[in-house]
């Protein structure tokens, strides 16, 4: 019955022409055919004539039909539950009987269709699929064979765990060594096809192909050699993967194989060297690393410095054509996303960071996209990690031809080399330093802009030993050469200065103190000459600037260079600009930093952040009533409104009061303190506290609404929220004093379960231990009898925090916890902290009676 559908002859030419006339380059066109495919999907057989066209009229040409059946593809994406029993059957009959045809394009239109089918309808719906194109892969015809595995191909991908599954019985079972047997096969199109259909099934260590593993090995090997680049490039993502998986049984055969990826990673087809170059990466995470390795540093390493070199195809894509470009508007493409990481509360004595690897892509933004490059780069940065010194006397030789050669790429992969190994090699690299750094200040002037950048990047490497040195000597001098960079008429260099010049106030902090009146010059004369995304750097960069030298920044004449140029740009913003999220972030340190400085422009950046937060949860609001008539909310928007309020509260301290008693903020904060999602319960939470310690009669009004939420967010599961949770509520305690009798019993159990539970973050911790320790201080009666079940955990939480008044405060508590219950103590309290720590304990509580 299927094979009997024929399509209207006039209604096939009216498909016909709709998809010769989709093909016009006009968009006004393309709008128009849009709408009308809308229009046919009412008909169940439009599906029909689709695959007709993609599958029997041979005689048409390969893009009019390869289009038809990527639009019969997007169609079973969006409907396919809706298709009719007999159009889905006709469509896969369609596609299996026509899987070989000779038009490559064809083939490859089908196997995406059949991957599509498999994957919306499940290919436990399609159970005839499998069978049908393994039994394909053994036809006499290459067309049908080629075509089956690209279909097979891309199921192994979309379905490598349901294959595995006994859903399916298992069918790997099968396939795997039907695949093994292809790694022979006379087409080097079907050997890679094979391999990559295996490949798919390594990481997840399948038992199916560990059952074969040896002879999956062995066939690697074998093919090593293989005349066409694509297989070697798959033989060598074989290798990498079983490295990472199943290194031991790579290890009998490990140094052939670091021998061969050498070779490989030298190998003129860059996908192939790109490939095998990942094995290095991975190798460096490795134990066994040092051990196979040391003795091919010589040949490695010459192998990754040349492989660090930008290829033609790099510098034409990053732009060396255009030095001078800052006046060039940026594209879409150009902007990333923007996401905002909401506030966790660190408290002072912590020396607790938020350790993100730094990223030695060096930030190739215009050339997004992994390569050879950049994996040298990477790989060369993880091995001077392992190897320290050992790797210097392989790699300096070389780094003196490359830093002064008088060939700008050349030159420029040296610097790159030079920043690669900063972190690893520091140490070996500190008695070349002295004469290296003004050599790299030197390059911030070279014509070529790929060098300044690259130079800015490695800089920012080196600014933690520069900033250890006396000023004058070498912070000064980068600093200086650094800000220059920032007004670089290259927008590249621009950002790669920002970036450099933040990593640098890191780590002088208030030793910029002396150069702020140059340095604001500098970034606000910026704000006239920096397009959109490097506007946003900007922000960042004066966010990190004020975090560091914090209320030096406190000053009338930084004051008056810095926060005009800040509000205008505020102004032109909306509150749905993405752009809006690095300056409220950049407000936000600005507002902490200046304290009662802010106070001129406080209350239309509070009232901006209260009407972002009021717009967010009313929309949350319908969306939550109506989801089928509102759109979902990012609340990105919101929670960067949310911290810049704490900011606010920070900064002005008990000036926010008449803000807050102007608005509806506490209203607000009840609201968004349970929202579903995490993020905006992490802020919020920040947000009470600050406010609490700025002015808490308007807090204290509210407390027996806020109390049981802080308690049901004591949940270890979202770290950074329960952290919060856990601050706030010590904040409230200390101000509550007596008053927070009858909330101890919603919070007390929460906060012992949390300080007794293993691998909690540093961070929770030392939260939980204070904030225990201030309910013990104002409810010692409450907290004193669960003393026992804590001790132990809170002395190891705080025996290593640096004295001050939080530490005091929480030990002040726990003293007076041990007067209720000292029989609490008794068990662990002399073995944690040591006779001479017990006598501070006994200081700190005032007793003078003489009993322990």
């Amino acid at each position: 019955m299927l094979m009997e559908w024929q399509p209207d002859e006039q209604g096939l030419q009216q498909v016909l022409q709709l998809l010769k006339t989709a093909q016009s380059p006009n968009t006004a066109i393309q709008r128009a055919v849009q709408e009308k495919l809308e229009q046919l999907h009412q008909f169940p057989d439009f599906n029909n004539y689709l695959i007709f066209v993609l599958t029997h009229l041979k005689t048409e040409d390969d893009p009019t039909r390869s289009l038809s059946g990527l639009i019969l593809k997007n169609n079973v994406k969006a409907h396919y539950q809706n298709f009719p029993p007999p159009v889905a059957n006709f469509i896969k009959q369609e596609c299996l009987n026509n899987i070989g045809d000779p038009s490559p394009l064809i083939r490859a239109t089908i196997g995406i269709l059949i991957t599509t089918i498999a994957s919306k309808g499940g290919l436990q719906a399609w159970p005839e699929l499998l069978p049908r194109l393994c039994n394909l892969l053994n036809s006499e015809y290459y067309n049908t064979c080629e075509g089956s595995f690209s279909a097979l191909h891309k199921i192994c991908e979309d379905s490598s765990e349901l294959l595995d599954s006994d859903a399916l019985n298992r069918p790997l079972n099968f396939m795997i060594p039907q695949f093994l047997q292809f790694f022979k096969n006379s087409s080097p199109k079907i050997r890679s096809h094979a391999i990559s259909c295996v490949n798919h099934f390594i990481t997840g260590r399948t038992q199916a192909l560990m059952n074969n593993i040896e002879v999956f090995i062995e066939s690697l090997f074998a093919l090593s050699a293989d005349e066409d680049s694509e297989v070697r490039r798959n033989v060598c993502k074989a290798l990498v993967m079983l490295l990472e998986v199943h290194i031991d049984r790579l290890f009998p055969n490990m140094h052939s194989i670091i021998k061969y990826m050498l070779q490989q990673t030298q190998d003129p087809d860059e996908n192939v060297a790109l490939e095998a170059c990942e094995f290095w990466l991975s190798l460096a995470e490795q134990p066994i690393c040092k051990e196979v390795l040391s003795e091919h540093l010589m040949q490695l390493v010459p192998v990754l410095v040349n492989g660090m070199k930008y290829s033609e195809i790099d510098i034409i894509l990053n732009g060396d054509n255009m030095e001078e470009d800052e006046a060039v508007p940026d594209s879409d493409q150009d902007i990333k996303p923007l996401f905002h990481t909401s506030r966790t509360v660190t408290l002072q004595y912590e020396d607790v960071k938020d350790e993100e690897a730094e990223d030695i892509d060096e930030d190739d933004s215009t050339l997004s996209d992994w390569n050879l490059r950049k994996c040298s780069a990477a790989s060369l940065d993880a091995l001077a990690i392992v190897f320290r010194g050992e790797l210097l006397p392989h790699l300096l030789p070389l780094l003196k031809g490359l830093l002064f050669h008088t060939d700008w790429v050349i030159k420029e992969s040296g610097v790159l080399v030079l920043g690669a190994i900063a972190e690893g090699c520091m140490q070996g690299m500190v008695p070349y330093l002295p004469e290296l750094m003004p050599h790299l200040i030197q390059c911030l002037c070279e014509k070529k802009a790929l060098v300044r950048s690259i130079t800015c990047w490695t800089l920012g490497r080196y600014a933690h030993w520069a900033v250890s040195q006396p000023p004058d000597s070498h912070l000064k001098p980068l600093m200086n050469n650094l800000l220059k960079c920032i007004l670089d008429g290259n927008k590249r260099v621009q950002e790669a200065a920002c970036s450099a010049f933040s990593t640098v106030a890191e780590k002088a902090r208030t030793e910029l103190v002396p150069y702020l009146s140059f340095i604001l010059d500098t970034l606000v004369f910026a704000f006239g000459k920096y397009q959109h995304k490097n506007l946003l750097m900007l922000y960042n960069t004066i966010d990190t600037l004020a975090d560091s030298v914090g209320h030096h920044l406190n000053q009338p004449e930084y004051i008056q260079k810095l926060m005009p140029p800040l509000i205008a740009n505020w102004n032109k913003l909306k509150d749905g600009d993405k752009a809006i999220i690095p300056l409220l972030e950049c407000l936000s340190s600005v507002a902490v930093a200046l304290q009662s400085g802010f106070q001129p422009y406080c209350e239309p950046v509070y009232q901006h952040c209260i009407t972002i937060v009021n717009k967010a949860l009313t929309q949350n609001h319908m969306y939550n009533q109506h989801p089928d008539q509102y759109e979902a909310l990012e609340k990105d928007h919101m929670i960067v409104a949310l911290d810049l309020l704490s900011s606010l509260a920070e900064g002005l301290g008990g000036h926010v009061q008449q803000l807050v008693a102007r608005s509806n903020i506490m209203a607000l904060l009840f609201q968004s303190m349970q929202d579903s999602m995490p993020e905006v319960r992490q802020s919020s939470f920040a947000l009470l506290g600050d406010l609490t310690k700025a002015c808490f009669p308007h807090v204290k009004s509210c407390i027996t609404e806020f109390m049981p939420i802080l308690g049901l967010n004591l949940n270890p599961e979202f770290i950074p929220v329960c952290t919060n949770a856990t601050w706030a509520i010590g904040e409230i305690s200390m101000q509550m004093g007596a008053e927070m009798q009858p909330y101890v019993g919603m919070v007390l159990p929460h906060l012992v379960e949390i300080i007794n539970r293993p691998n909690t973050p540093k961070s929770l911790l030392v939260n939980t231990a204070i904030t225990l320790g201030k309910l013990g201080y104002v409810c010692p009666q409450e907290v004193a009898p669960q003393l026992q079940q804590f001790v132990r955990p809170w002395c190891t939480s705080l025996r290593n925090i640096p004295d001050n008044e939080q530490k005091e405060l929480a030990v002040r508590g726990i003293s007076m916890m041990i007067g209720v219950n000292p029989e609490g103590v008794v068990q662990d309290y002399m073995h944690r902290m040591g006779e001479e720590s017990w006598q501070h304990l006994w200081n700190y509580s005032g007793a003078n009676d003489g009993q322990r």
